[in-house]
């Protein structure tokens, strides 16, 4: 029973050791999917906001991190998959298989005992009855001599006696014998039993018990190799977020959000000495916090359009502003704008995907009547085209702001002069005057001298400048450059000396002179 009780706790350990790797399983599948589902959970997503935060090398070493963390998440699926077909599911199959050879070692080591046993039943009656045998030979010994010793006894009852002793002398020789015989052959089965059988089947217990203790070590060996082989890999996952972390560029940022809210607007000069010492006509300089003019009062105004864009850390009001940006500054504004022109032109080229797919349908419906109705498409193809042609007005109209704010400009000379009874005089240019529709900036002023051709160019698309600012071109119309694009998506061109203005660069083709040189003065 001792054996039996030991084998049975050697099984024991070995499922429970099972169990035990079946949970680390268990735990390394849970633990890669919440880092996966950690990793999802502050990915950015897709067209918002935060996609435009990962400019930012900060924020980009944080995507890096989120990346390497759900390969890290995968070393540890890895690691319980390999423990799952290396471990859990080959010592179940050797639990099975020794619980087996446990039974069949135990069940002929009780039919050696039980065959041991038997032998020694038959002895010990073989025993018995050679013992009550002699017995009874004895008595039959003694009633013939008491009949022989009887002289009353007749001749007849005596040779009876005497045959009856002999009877059972008889059967106490061959009891003796049969008893004898026995005896050498339970020896030889209990010599056989316990130098042999027994001895076989210990030997073959411990053998299994031993390969089991093996077994389970090489197992314990196997589970920290699992491990051991995912560590390069986990350690390049650490490594890559390290050398993200490294690759974080502070100026680099910092440069970032400047360029991204740089109001494009210049500091105020300083503010004119006024005399109200003497009676003159004042003037309030251009570039003083005060928007007003005359009258002896020039008070600095802090209020009104002018405080947002001298006062940065002012805190704006909430709501939806205007639809051409015009609250923000310049840089801030053009970006805006054209931020929302790729916005509009990204949607346009969706409608002409759509467009050139229900086109593709309808051809195949024309060729192949059977497949479906040509006609069932039209209704959705001039949706479509109508679609594109608001969308592409509505570019024009940003993409006219844009050129608005970034070009057009006061063309104004203003001269001052001093009058003899000593005031200030205004006096106005007669030159041509382009104006700025009213915004919350302060007005730029060119030159008059117009700019020199630095080439030609040819439009593409015919395009209707109803903006000031702006002209209007035929399409395959010749005219004259006399201005690069600068980056915001417009061309200054002139159709001869009283006609010029600004195109988008994308409605023409321009062929630029070499040797010219151009020039363009903001001031």
């Amino acid at each position: 029973q001792s054996w039996e009780k030991h084998t049975q706790w050697g099984i024991d350990v070995l499922e429970k050791y099972v169990k035990f790797v079946k949970e680390r399983t268990e735990i390394e599948l849970s633990y890669a999917k919440q880092l996966r589902n950690l990793s999802k959970k502050y990915q950015p997503k897709k067209n918002s906001k935060e996609e435009e935060e990962y400019r930012y090398t900060s924020t980009r070493a944080f995507l890096a991190t989120l990346n390497e963390m759900n390969d890290y998440a995968g070393q540890h699926e890895v690691i319980s998959e390999n423990m799952t077909s290396l471990i859990t599911g080959e010592l179940t199959r050797y639990v099975q298989e020794l619980k087996q050879e446990r039974k069949s070692h135990f069940h002929d080591g009780r039919k050696a005992q039980q065959h041991i046993e038997t032998c020694w039943k038959q002895l010990e009656a073989s025993k018995r009855r050679f013992e009550r045998d002699c017995k009874e030979a004895d008595r039959a010994q003694q009633y013939f001599e008491k009949m022989d010793a009887d002289i009353n006894v007749t001749k007849a009852d005596v040779e009876k006696a005497r045959q009856q002793a002999q009877l059972r002398h008889q059967m106490a020789e061959d009891s003796k014998a049969e008893y004898s015989s026995t005896l050498q052959k339970f020896n030889s089965e209990q010599h056989d039993h316990y130098y042999t059988h027994i001895p076989n089947i210990f030997q073959k217990i411990q053998e299994m018990e031993e390969r089991r203790i093996v077994r389970i070590g090489e197992s314990m060996k196997t589970f920290a190799e699992v491990d051991r082989q995912v560590i390069p890999i986990i350690g390049k996952c650490l490594d890559e977020i390290t050398k993200a972390a490294e690759s974080i560029d502070h100026k680099n940022d910092s440069q970032l959000v400047i360029e991204a809210f740089k109001s494009g607007f210049e500091p105020p000069g300083d503010i004119d000495f006024e005399d109200f010492t003497q009676p003159m006509k004042r003037t309030v300089s251009e570039s003083s916090l005060s928007n007003s003019r005359g009258d002896g009062k020039s008070e600095p105004k802090f209020g009104g359009k002018s405080k947002g864009k001298l006062w940065p850390f002012i805190k704006k009001n909430k709501g939806a502003g205007p639809e051409d940006f015009s609250n923000l500054p310049p840089e801030q504004r053009r970006k805006k704008l054209q931020q929302k022109v790729d916005e509009l032109n990204k949607d346009i080229q969706k409608e002409m995907d759509q467009r050139d797919a229900l086109t593709k349908m309808k051809d195949v419906y024309i060729k192949n009547p059977q497949m479906g109705d040509a006609a069932s498409v039209d209704h959705r193809l001039a949706e479509l085209g109508q679609n594109i042609e608001k969308l592409r007005i509505e570019v024009q109209k940003f993409e006219v702001w844009e050129v608005q704010k970034s070009k057009c400009t006061f063309v104004m000379l203003i001269s001052t002069t001093i009058s003899p009874d000593g005031s200030y005089t205004e006096e106005q240019s007669q030159e041509t005057e382009m104006k700025v529709p009213a915004t919350d900036f302060d007005d730029e002023f060119d030159d008059e001298e117009p700019l020199p051709t630095i080439g030609t160019c040819k439009a593409l698309y015919t395009f209707e400048g109803q903006n000031e600012g702006t002209i209007s071109v035929a399409e395959g119309e010749m005219l004259y450059v006399i201005e690069e694009d600068k980056g915001d998506g417009w061309t200054r061109i002139r159709r001869n000396e009283d006609e010029e203005g600004y195109v988008p660069t994308s409605y023409v083709e321009v062929y630029l002179d070499k040797n010219a040189k151009g020039a363009m003065t903001y001031i």
